[in-house]
């Protein structure tokens, strides 16, 4: 059995703990000897993401401003926001007339952002959503699918998601995609990444000892087979048009390089799609 196959056999709640245990040694030194600045939280509480933390969320930051267009004046939501990794750059560049909003499904990560972020920084809401996941969240029976964002329409200029729909099963992200054609302001953007299978993915994926989503499921392929939502990978014509069923545009498409591609030539590890909703 692997280390990731082991990881899967974990509940969501034991990984939490597993991963706390693991980093306790190194998070009591930080704490200790003040390594650790009061915007980083401890190691053992990062669930999702990997490399340094400040490192990964400026180099979010980076493509939401060069890939997205965002604007420090404008209105942000951040679904699966986790433990701050976008936010706490963006504490930066929004200015006071632009807002942030940020939704995720462990409590643990929406709790530490609200003491941490949204105590000196106003403008910053976090709220917990209370969905069913299994690879974080198993402790409710309410789904994505039927999910309504807790927000007017026409709300945000930029809606972005890191690691989402590649956690996310089709009726869900076919469902996300409605609500965020409704909270976007016409000509708004959402950033959004995704495992794409397309020929050249496909092609390179098997060549590559990398992620390999071998369980087909017609449209979507599975790296488990246990834990469906552990990473995702959709077939490009029916992501295309669960797209533009939602009534979005699909501005530009950045490759990533997890099937092997060259990785300076790419934005970023996963694929990225520039949506829009028409003005």
């Amino acid at each position: 059995m692997t280390a990731r196959q082991l990881y899967y056999a974990l509940s969501p709640r034991m990984r939490l703990l597993a991963r706390r245990l693991f980093y306790l040694p190194v998070d009591l030194v930080e704490g200790v000897t003040g390594k650790r600045d009061t915007l980083t939280p401890p190691r053992g509480m990062i669930f999702v993401g990997s490399g340094d933390f400040k490192v990964q969320g400026q180099i979010m930051l980076g493509q939401l401003v060069k890939l997205a267009g965002l604007q420090p004046h404008e209105q942000v939501l951040d679904v699966g926001s986790g433990i701050g990794r976008a936010a706490v750059p963006l504490t930066n560049y929004l200015n006071q007339e632009g807002s942030y909003e940020g939704i995720d499904i462990v409590r643990e990560g929406v709790d530490w952002c609200r003491r941490k972020i949204s105590s000196a920084h106003p403008n910053f809401r976090f709220t917990h959503i209370d969905l069913k996941n299994d690879l974080y969240n198993l402790s409710t029976e309410k789904e994505a699918k039927g999910f309504v964002f807790p927000y007017t329409d026409a709300r945000f200029d930029v809606v972005f998601l890191f690691s989402v729909f590649t956690h996310m099963m089709p009726d869900d992200t076919a469902n996300y995609l409605q609500q965020i054609a409704r909270v976007l302001k016409p000509g708004g953007r959402c950033l959004a990444t995704f495992f794409i299978l397309t020929e050249d993915s496909k092609s390179g994926m098997m060549r590559y000892k990398g992620l390999q989503f071998v369980h087909q499921h017609g449209h979507y392929a599975l790296l488990d087979a246990s834990v469906k939502e552990a990473n995702i990978a959709f077939e490009e014509a029916w992501l295309q048009e669960k797209v533009a069923g939602a009534g979005l545009q699909i501005e530009r498409n950045f490759p990533g390089y997890w099937p092997g591609r060259e990785k300076a030539q790419c934005e970023g590890f996963q694929d990225m799609l520039l949506l829009r909703k028409p003005a």
